[in-house]
């Protein structure tokens, strides 16, 4: 079991600096069976932070496992009415979203790729106004994790599992800026005026494209979108309240021109999606879009991904994160995006985010695609930075700035 004192600490900073819950607002926990002690901590600390009402959403990997193993793929597909109903509900009420995400490695394994392609897109469907409220930053959301026995067995496979457990939550801990002497919340403002302060010097720069290369095989020339803007730490939400999307985070990350990506990009942490773990796989873009790729491992879930809707091979975000970074120093592999992702410079296939164009959010989303936005059911991070990692970004006269040498901003 985790320190009362630190998951205590842990669950307030995720509800007033993660979502920044406001007095008589909504909260819609979306969590899972593996963290339930979280879970009631965080719900407690909303409580006392003035939530009308914390609404739990529960699931367990293992089940969803059973349900692909056994029912029917027209049975899955079916979304209920009452659930999206309740989503609507959520919007509608100017909800607060905490996510608490607690992987099961493997658990997935071996289901069938095309079964569980079909029945993500048809359960998505109907709630994509759901999606589009929270990308968009409507209202405010945020992501935390918990340690659990098989996560945690699988980071640190010679260590008994308990063991394992708690090294986990203090690694979660520590990456996310929690120890027993200090105000995380008074530390995640410091953190939040230093992302503020990279965001700045690359907005500045207004780059029209991004060259990353290093020696594991990465050739990338990423071009941004026109008005593109870099965020990246506390964000402002639609009713005008600040909150952190994720903690914890180290990134900033802005907005790909959808037809400008070229070159090879080489994966350099594997990818846990959907509970299959992806691993040494590269991509090759053209004009935006993956047009070649392989896997060691998993392939077939890789090409799922690719395939999931038409935009699903272009990308939507594209993010730098130095090397010498908290996380990338723990020099742990944590099998999930939450934290990996902001361990190594990464990309995102599908989605991007509104807010990473001047005026995104305020933009019909048709429009934002007739400027080269990509729109998409999915949005899947993976990282590709190293430790001698060089980025160069060039301007729109043609000159060349040097962003990133040896896998460290420079800039």
């Amino acid at each position: 079991m985790p320190n009362n004192i630190l998951l205590e600490k842990y669950a307030k900073l995720a509800v007033v600096t993660g979502a920044n819950v406001q007095k008589g607002q909504l909260v819609v926990l979306r969590t899972t069976t593996e963290a339930v002690e979280l879970t009631r901590e965080v719900a407690r600390q909303a409580y006392i932070a003035g939530a009308k009402r914390v609404h739990i959403i529960w699931a367990d990997e293992r089940v969803s496992k059973y349900a692909y193993d056994f029912a029917q793929t027209e049975d899955l597909k079916e979304m209920p009415n009452w659930q999206i109903d309740q989503y609507k509900y959520f919007v509608e009420h100017n909800a607060a979203f905490i996510s608490i995400v607690s992987p099961v490695p493997n658990v997935l394994a071996g289901v069938d790729s095309k079964k569980m392609q079909d029945v993500l897109v048809a359960t998505m469907k109907p709630i994509q106004f759901f999606r589009e409220h929270t990308m968009g930053n409507k209202s405010q959301w945020t992501i935390v994790a918990a340690s659990n026995p098989s996560w945690a067995a699988k980071l640190f496979p010679d260590m008994q599992v308990r063991n394992a457990v708690e090294k986990l939550w203090d690694a979660i801990f520590m990456a996310c800026r929690v120890t027993i002497d200090n105000d995380p919340i008074s530390e995640w403002k410091k953190h939040n005026a230093y992302l503020s302060r990279n965001n700045k010097i690359l907005n500045d720069a207004n780059f029209k494209s991004l060259h990353f290369t290093n020696s594991l095989g990465t050739d990338l020339v990423v071009e941004l979108i026109k008005d593109h803007v870099w965020a990246g730490g506390a964000e402002t939400a639609g009713n005008g309240v600040i909150f952190n999307p994720n903690i914890p985070t180290e990134e900033s990350f802005t907005m790909p021109y959808k037809f400008g990506t070229q070159g090879k990009v080489v994966a350099t942490k594997p990818l846990n999606n959907q509970g299959r773990i992806i691993e040494n796989f590269w991509l090759e873009f053209k004009d935006g879009k993956v047009v070649d790729f392989d896997a060691e491992v998993e392939k077939e879930a890789l090409e799922s991904i690719l395939e999931f809707d038409p935009n699903s091979r272009y990308i939507g975000e594209i993010a730098l994160i130095s090397h010498q970074s908290p996380i990338s120093n723990t020099n742990i592999l944590f099998l999930n995006t939450l934290f990996d992702e902001n361990a190594s410079c990464h990309m995102a296939l599908g989605r991007a985010y509104p807010m990473n164009i001047k005026n995104g959010n305020q933009t019909p989303i048709e429009e934002l695609e007739k400027k080269g936005y990509n729109n998409s059911m999915s949005h899947v991070d993976f990282m590709f930075g190293s430790s001698d990692m060089k980025i160069v970004g060039t301007k729109y006269d043609g000159s060349k700035v040097l962003v990133f040498e040896n896998g460290n901003f420079v800039i």
